[in-house]
């Protein structure tokens, strides 16, 4: 915990995602009180994707963050802010393609479980 998830379109391969999840490893830990060492993040590219009946270029990144039940819905929202500045900080506008920015942050089943060695 936390689990974070990051897609993104190919348009988007330029980014260093690595160093976005970096700089959002610790915003998590400090608006959700997390642990630093707790926080794993994936990052898939997309491959068909398709916004609307438009034709023009649209590149889509989602953010989603798992996280052990326990913050409330203010917590969530300040999280989800937080990390949807930080993508516009790392993802800037590019000609001839609108960027659709997202987050959301949820609370893990209480099925989950993990191992670590």
């Amino acid at each position: 915990m936390p689990q974070i998830s990051v897609e993104h379109s190919p348009y988007l391969d330029d980014v260093d995602w690595e160093e976005f999840a970096l700089a959002l490893h610790p915003v998590v830990v400090e608006t959700a009180a997390a642990r630093l060492e707790a926080c794993k993040t994936r990052v898939s590219r997309t491959e068909d994707e398709a916004v609307g009946a438009e034709l023009e270029r649209h590149a889509i990144v989602n953010v989603s963050i798992a996280l052990l039940a326990g913050r409330d819905d203010a917590t969530k929202a300040r999280l989800t802010e937080a990390v949807v500045e930080l993508l516009r900080e790392h993802v800037p506008p590019r000609d001839g393609l609108r960027l659709h920015l997202s987050a959301e942050v949820r609370d893990l089943d209480p099925s989950y479980r993990k191992y670590e060695e």
